[in-house]
This record gives C-alpha cells, sequence and structure tokens, in this order.
C-alpha cells in the first residue's frame, strides 16, 4: 500500500522552533512528527511512502537517510523551487501513483487513534475518487455531506462564508463534520486536474470545485481523537496524548 505526507509546510505557528529546522522534526515526545506519522503507517500496512519537501529540505533527506528509510520504500517529492500546498503537492506527485491503487494522504502535524487500514478498506468498497476522514469534532471550519456522505460544500461558521461558488447553506439540511488531515484519493482523481489546476492550490478547493462531478465522499469517524501538533499549545499536550493511544 501507497501513502503521501505532507512535510513541506513552512510551520510558521511553531516559530521559532522551525527558524532552524522543518516542521516535519520538530520533536514530540522525544521524537520528530514524521517519525510519528511513519511508523504509524509502516503498522498498518503501507510499505511505499512519498514526502514531500520544501522548508530545511534536505534535513529530511538526511533524517530519513540516517534511519534506513525506516525499512520502508520512501520517495522524495521535492517542492523546494516552489511550494505548491496541498493540492499542487498532490499533482507533482502523481508520477508515483501511477495505476489504479489508492494511495492515503495524511499531514505530517496529525496525530490520531485512526485505524489507518480500516480507512484505506472502506475505501476500497466505497468506489469513491476521494474519501475523507471527518468526525463530529467542534471546528470553525465544516465540510457538509449529504445523505449517502458525498461532499456537497464547506461552512466557515465564524464568517458564514460557504464554498464552492453558488453553494447556497440551508441549516439542518447537511451533515456538518471537521475534517481530519487524512484522506485516501484514487488515481482516477487525477482525471478531474484539468489545466485550471496548475501550480499552487489547496486541494480542499479542489475537492470542493469537483464534488458535483467526482465522488468525494466521506468516512465518519464515531470515536476519533485527533490533535493537531502544527501549533505550540498542543505541543505540551501531545505527550499524553501518545501515551493514550
Amino acid at each position: 500500500m501507497k501513502a503521501m505526507i505532507f512535510a513541506a509546510g513552512l510551520g510558521t505557528r511553531l516559530r521559532p522552533l522551525t527558524d532552524h529546522m522543518p516542521k516535519a522534526l520538530v520533536p514530540v515526545a522525544g521524537r520528530p512528527m514524521l517519525e510519528h506519522v511513519i511508523l504509524k503507517l509502516k503498522a498498518a500496512g503501507f510499505t511505499e511512502i512519498v514526502v514531500n519537501i520544501h522548508h530545511f529540505g534536505q534535513q529530511i533527506i538526511d533524517f530519513l537517510r540516517a534511519n534506513g528509510n525506516f525499512g520502508l520504500t520512501v520517495h522524495i517529492s521535492d517542492e523546494r523551487g516552489e511550494l505548491l500546498d496541498t493540492g499542487g503537492g498532490i499533482k507533482k506527485a502523481a508520477s508515483f501513483f501511477r495505476g489504479s491503487e489508492p494511495f492515503l494522504v495524511h499531514n505530517v502535524d496529525i496525530l490520531s487513534d485512526t485505524d489507518l487500514k480500516k480507512l484505506y478498506d472502506f475505501h476500497l468498497r466505497s468506489e469513491n475518487d476521494a474519501t475523507l476522514l471527518v468526525s463530529l469534532r467542534e471546528t470553525s471550519r465544516y465540510l457538509l455531506l449529504d445523505a449517502d456522505k458525498r461532499l456537497c460544500g464547506w461552512l466557515n461558521k465564524g464568517t458564514g462564508q460557504t464554498k464552492p461558488a453558488g453553494f447556497v447553506y440551508q441549516a439542518g439540511t447537511y451533515g456538518e463534520y471537521a475534517f481530519s488531515g487524512i484522506h485516501i484519493i484514487s488515481p482516477s482523481l487525477f482525471g478531474y486536474m484539468d489545466e485550471r489546476w496548475t501550480g499552487r492550490f489547496p486541494i480542499m478547493d479542489f475537492y470542493l470545485q469537483t464534488c458535483r462531478d467526482a465522488r468525494i465522499g466521506c468516512c465518519i469517524a464515531k470515536s476519533l481523537r485527533l490533535i493537531d501538533i502544527g501549533k505550540p499549545e498542543t505541543l505540551a499536550l501531545a505527550e499524553e496524548f501518545l501515551m493514550q493511544t
């Protein structure tokens, strides 16, 4: 099984820690974020991983080499010339995902207790072009799902902003869920990335613009425990979180 880890971010929320290292190598409970995600993927049966790099990218390459790629096949998608955001990063890495085999995408700064193999199997049964792991976690920005658990729109409850263009939000009409930063993509999705989708773009914008045509479904986690370790206030909580998962 294949996966991609987003490790190219600038980590601005973690400054000054990221003034001299990439966010992916910031230690959490004694190990870099990247190591935690790699080991979780390995334990779930993933054997081939793509890691994208930008900020202090050579440090990530050196870290992986020093650890023998943790016994996995690891490819580097090099964005040091231009940071491409999540959507552009996935598109740049498309050559690693030829064929029909789906691949899992995981933010480097997310820790969770989700069963990644179970999520992957759910996607295989779903016939989705992409499956997003979501939960009822409280947030300000929600993905809106129809009765078939397909993505229909997005809502920022603080500002009232909605996406995609022309989408009309009606309270009580849609399921409202928080995105986890973990998703499964089938290579069929690349067929929807036409000339509009070049260079830098967020994958969520692509999902929302494409969900009327592509099958963008969601897997709803009933009891997901998740922590975003990309900000200082949660780094302190991460060790306790890891001990409990």
